[in-house]
């Protein structure tokens, strides 16, 4: 009897100590469950025929109980492999397509030109220079503490950070540190790049870096032993309280399929408190509910099963996918993952491009053939190839109502030298700038210039008319353009063919009429007032004899 009571608590102890360690969900939808069952049988039989050997029991073959015990394990993997087939796109084509319903949309009225301080200008590798950089001056931590590598992409007080916890340097400096806590975060505008490590009152107890029951894995498992939980974030709430944000997984379609986010569990750091939330009632300051890499996988489904599974793998006719990167962007106080969309065919353009909410997985799509981001990319570094500079992945801006890809340009120690626009429709278009500001009037002034879009009339434009003294044509970057010079006016007025291509039928003595925008001496033209050459005063005499006269009267 003591024998088996000893056997029965070394199986307990091992149970317990694999589930401790890999922290398998209770809950028939999780994969590490059947897993864990599998191993726990195979576990039981392992001991049971080491003890048999012991007594002298040569005959296993015969036994009933390792019979049994090997049909009880042969039953689950059956049953986890047929939930498995049952649970895929291969019977569930149309299920898959549906998880997620894209909003056709338009990308003007969408997306608002933004200001320069909303715009992310660092991607995830430049924030993590800034933040080790930054931990490197602190002398009083650096020796106890590095910088997680989560960095997480938020909106906090409507502009666009990424903050990210410290972590333990080591085991030793988690022994001596871990009764108070990690004692601060970092925190990096990714608009100005200003970076802070924001020290905490009371320390973050509960992390990825603690061992034992604080760990935040283990914390998060012994309080729901059932929820199975995607990938964490590590977040903060509009008074700067730093919070792990932790999804919870719903399988829609069988045992192991269609998985979308069905609850939220948002876990004070702080204090280990914990909110079970409904993920439609998931507060507005959360930024990633859902994983960006779900999401993806979501619109792929989407995309690629139209016509069903054998099509997405054999014809493929009409099958859609995500392009290879993605970047966010900050909408509506939402942090939206931005992703272009290709055909299969491989042909290295885009046929449009998704933004897909992390919060509330709202998808928007909108049409738009133009460079795939990796072509727009190669067409920047084009532009700087004597400085061997790398773009980052870009962000989708509208300027001038332009789909545009803007992405910074990065040295060989990944620091920020340049900034580059490429328009999505016609990626030759590459404007550089040293900043956001300068690159940004570069690329205008190259719409312009290349007749993508016209110069729009200003109520700060103003107003000319007179008569024609002098015209002078000149040929600029390729395009022409005409300066003209009015009667009793010193001002010159540029005029590009590219935009007002009538301004080839006047000459001197002709009176125009149009708006410009002053720029000292040389004015740049905006608009024409569309009035046609003026007649000579000899036509115009005879024109009006010719009218007085009665049909069949001369002289």
């Amino acid at each position: 009897m003591k024998k088996k009571i000893g056997a029965g608590l070394l199986v307990v102890l091992l149970a317990f100590l694999y589930y401790y360690v890999t922290l398998p969900a209770v809950n028939i939808h999780e994969s590490g469950f059947w897993i864990f069952l599998c191993g726990l049988v195979l576990l039981v039989l392992i001991l049971y025929g080491i003890r048999k050997r012991i007594t002298g029991v040569r005959q296993l073959r015969s036994d009933k109980i390792l019979k049994g015990g090997f049909l009880l394990l042969l039953v689950i993997v059956l049953i986890y492999g047929a939930g498995a087939l049952l649970s895929s796109p291969v019977v569930n084509a149309k299920k898959y397509q549906a998880l997620l319903e894209p909003e056709e949309r338009n990308f003007a009225e969408d997306i608002q030109e933004i200001s320069y301080d909303q715009i992310p200008l660092l991607d995830k590798d430049s924030a993590e220079l800034l933040g080790n950089r930054k931990m490197g001056s602190m002398v009083d931590m650096v020796s106890q503490f590095e910088v997680s590598s989560l960095y997480s992409q938020i909106n906090y007080q409507g502009q666009p950070y990424r903050v990210s916890p410290l972590v333990y340097a080591s085991p030793i400096k988690w022994l001596t540190n871990q009764k108070d806590g990690i004692p601060a975060y970092v925190r990096i505008d990714m608009a100005t790049q200003n970076t802070e490590l924001v020290k905490l009152e009371e320390g973050i107890k509960y992390s990825e870096s603690e061992h034992f029951n604080r760990n935040i894995y283990r914390h998060l498992r012994f309080r729901y032993p059932t929820y199975m939980f995607d990938q964490l974030s590590f977040e903060i709430d509009d008074n700067g309280t730093p919070y792990w944000i932790c999804p919870v997984k719903k399988f829609n379609i069988g045992l192991f399929g269609g998985q979308t986010i069905g609850r939220v569990v948002l876990c004070n750091a702080q204090t280990g408190e914990c909110q079970d939330l409904k993920i439609e009632d998931c507060p507005a300051w959360v930024d990633r509910a859902y994983p960006a890499d779900l999401l993806l996988q979501l619109y792929d489904y989407h995309g690629m099963l139209q016509n069903g599974f054998f099509n997405s793998v054999l014809g493929q006719k009409g099958c859609l996918q995500t392009t290879d990167g993605y970047n966010y962007l900050a909408l509506d106080d939402d942090v939206w993952v931005y992703t272009g969309v290709t055909s299969v065919s491989g042909d290295k353009s885009n046929v449009g491009f998704v933004l897909m909410n992390q919060r509330t997985m709202e998808t928007r799509y909108y049409a738009c053939e133009g460079a795939q981001e990796r072509s727009a990319m190669d067409s920047a570094e084009g532009q700087v190839q004597n400085l061997k500079y790398t773009a980052a992945f870009p962000l989708l801006l509208n300027i001038s109502d332009q789909p545009t890809y803007f992405m910074a340009l990065k040295d060989g120690a990944g620091l920020v030298k340049k900034y580059a626009m490429v328009n999505v429709q016609k990626y030759q278009n590459v404007a550089i700038g040293d900043t956001v500001q300068e690159c940004e009037k570069n690329y205008e002034d190259l719409l312009k210039d290349s007749g993508i879009v016209t110069k729009a009339v200003s109520e700060n434009d103003l107003s000319a008319e007179g008569v024609i003294h002098r015209m002078a044509q000149a040929v600029l970057d390729g395009n022409s353009h005409f300066y003209v010079t009015l009667e009793g006016q010193e001002l010159i007025f540029d005029i590009p063919v590219t935009e007002f291509p009538e301004i080839i039928r006047y000459e001197a003595g002709d009176r125009i009429s149009l708006r410009y925008v002053s720029e000292e001496t040389i004015c740049t033209v905006t608009q024409l007032e569309g009035r046609e050459p003026e007649e000579t005063a000899e036509e115009t005499e005879e024109e009006t004899a010719g009218e007085d006269e009665e049909p069949g009267e001369t002289e």
